[in-house]
C-alpha cells in the first residue's frame, strides 16, 4: 500500500506510547517549536536521503529539457509522498501537515519542478477530494492517485481572471443526467501528465461568486483538449498548459461537493496549498543557500576564503535569518491546520515570507558565486529562476498581503 514506508515511521517503537496517548496526527501538538517529533525528524531525514540520491542527479537535465521525472514519481508515490494526509484506507500516508510541509521542502531542495508536482497532487488535486467528496468519489478519485501511477491537478485560474478567481468564465450546464463544460482554464500544473482535474465552472452568473462549483474531470475526455506546454523561466521539469473545455460532457455525478460551493472549495484548498508552496520556498531558498556557503568555503580570494570576508559573512547571516524565520511561520500555520484551527492568515504569511525569501536568498547566493552564480555549471541560476515563481502562484505576494490585512481587520472588528 501506498505510504508504508512513511507511516512505519510513525509506528516507531520510540514513538509508540506517544502515538497511543495522542494519536497519529497529533503527535507534534505536545511539542513547542523548540524542536520537531523524533517521526518528523526521521521523515526529515528519509525525504533528505530521497531528494540526494534520486532528485539532485537528475535536476538540472530535468530543467534543460523540460522532462517530467516520471521514474522519480512512481517512487514518490510508493513511499506515500503524494498522499501524505490522506487516509491509510485510500491508500494514503496519513500523516499530518507538518509532516506534508516537511517533505515539500526537503524534496524541493533536490528539485523545485518535482517539489511542485508533488504540492500539487497533495494540496491541490487530492486536498478538495478528501475534504468534499462522498465516500463513492473519494473510492474512484483518491485511491489510484495515491500511489504516482496517476496524478491530479487543479483547474481554477482562466486567461482573464488571474487573481479574481470569482470571476469564472468557464461554464457549466446540466444536461440531462451530464455536466456540459465550456471555457479555458490556464497555467495548470501538472497538465499534460495529469490523469484528472478538479475543475471550477460557474453554474449560475446571476449569483456570481456564489454561483461557481466543482467538477471531477477524467483525463483524457472528449471535448478537453490541451494547449501547448508553455516554455517558463523555471520549474521547467513540470508541464504547465491550458485546459480547453469545447461542450465536454462529465457525468451528473461528478460534481464535487453542492452545487455553488465551488468558490469556498477554491479558497480552503488555496489555504492549504499556500503551505505547500510555502515549503516548496523554503527547499529552493535551503538549496541556494548551501550552495552559497559551500562555495564561500572553497572560493580563495586574498589568500583566504570569501567565506572570512565580513561582506560575505553580512550576506549569510540575512539569508539564514530570512530562512529561519519563513519556516516558523510555516510549520505554525501547518500545525494550525492539524490542531483545526483558523490558519488562513498563517498560510498567507507563511508563503509571502517563505516566497520572498526564496527570491532574496537565491539573489544573494548568485551575487556570492559571482560569475559562476551565472553560469548553469552551477545550481544556483537555476534556484535563482525557481523561486521566481513562488511569489506568483497560489496567489500573489499582494494577493497574501490582501488576505493577511483583511484578516487583521476583520479579528480587530470583531
Amino acid at each position: 500500500m501506498a505510504g508504508g514506508t512513511l507511516h512505519a515511521l510513525i509506528r516507531s517503537t520510540a514513538c509508540r506510547a506517544l502515538r497511543c496517548s495522542f494519536g497519529p496526527r497529533r503527535l507534534h501538538t505536545m511539542y513547542r517549536m523548540a524542536e520537531l517529533p523524533e517521526t518528523h525528524q526521521m521523515l526529515r531525514q528519509t525525504c533528505r536521503d530521497f531528494a540526494e540520491k534520486e532528485l539532485v542527479p537528475i535536476a538540472a537535465q530535468a530543467d534543460r529539457e523540460h522532462r517530467f521525472p516520471t521514474e522519480q514519481v512512481k517512487k514518490m508515490g510508493l513511499l506515500g509522498l503524494l498522499a501524505m494526509d490522506v487516509p491509510e484506507m485510500y491508500g494514503g500516508a496519513e500523516l499530518d501537515y507538518l509532516a506534508y510541509s516537511i517533505a515539500v521542502e526537503e524534496i524541493s531542495r533536490g528539485c523545485a519542478s518535482t517539489g511542485v508536482i508533488m504540492s500539487v497532487n497533495n494540496s491541490l488535486y487530492l486536498g478538495p477530494i478528501l475534504t468534499f467528496a462522498s465516500k463513492d468519489q473519494k473510492q474512484k478519485w483518491l485511491s489510484p492517485f495515491c500511489t504516482g501511477d496517476r496524478i491530479g491537478c487543479f483547474a481554477l485560474s482562466e486567461p482573464g481572471n488571474g487573481s479574481d478567481a470569482g470571476a469564472a468564465a468557464t461554464v457549466a450546464h446540466l444536461k440531462g443526467d451530464q455536466w456540459v463544460l465550456n471555457g479555458t482554464k490556464s497555467w495548470i500544473t501538472n497538465a499534460w501528465e495529469a490523469s484528472a482535474a478538479v475543475v471550477f465552472a460557474t453554474t449560475d452568473k446571476s449569483l456570481k461568486h456564489k454561483g461557481i462549483s466543482a467538477f471531477l474531470v477524467p483525463m483524457p475526455t472528449p471535448g478537453l483538449s490541451l494547449g501547448k506546454k508553455e516554455d517558463k523561466l523555471g520549474i521547467r521539469a513540470s508541464s504547465t498548459a491550458n485546459l480547453i473545455f469545447e461542450d465536454c460532457c462529465i457525468p451528473k455525478e461528478n460534481l464535487l461537493g453542492q452545487l455553488g460551493q465551488g468558490f469556498k472549495i477554491a479558497m480552503q484548498t488555496l489555504d492549504s496549498g499556500r503551505i505547500g508552496i510555502a515549503s516548496q520556498a523554503l527547499g529552493i531558498a535551503q538549496a541556494a543557500m548551501d550552495c552559497a556557503i559551500d562555495y564561500s568555503e572553497k572560493r580563495l580570494a586574498f589568500g583566504s576564503s570569501i567565506s572570512k570576508l565580513q561582506a560575505i559573512q553580512f550576506k549569510l547571516a540575512d539569508m539564514a535569518l530570512a530562512l529561519e524565520s519563513a519556516r516558523l511561520l510555516t510549520w505554525r500555520a501547518a500545525m494550525l491546520k492539524d490542531n483545526k484551527k483558523p490558519y488562513t492568515k498563517e498560510a498567507a504569511m507563511a508563503k509571502l515570507a517563505a516566497s520572498e525569501a526564496a527570491t532574496a536568498i537565491s539573489h544573494q547566493a548568485l551575487q556570492i558565486l559571482g560569475g559562476m552564480g551565472y553560469v548553469s555549471d552551477m545550481p544556483a541560476e537555476r534556484y535563482y529562476r525557481d523561486a521566481r515563481i513562488t511569489e506568483i502562484y497560489e496567489g500573489t505576494s499582494e494577493i497574501q498581503r490582501l488576505v493577511i490585512a483583511g484578516q487583521l481587520l476583520k479579528d480587530y472588528r470583531g
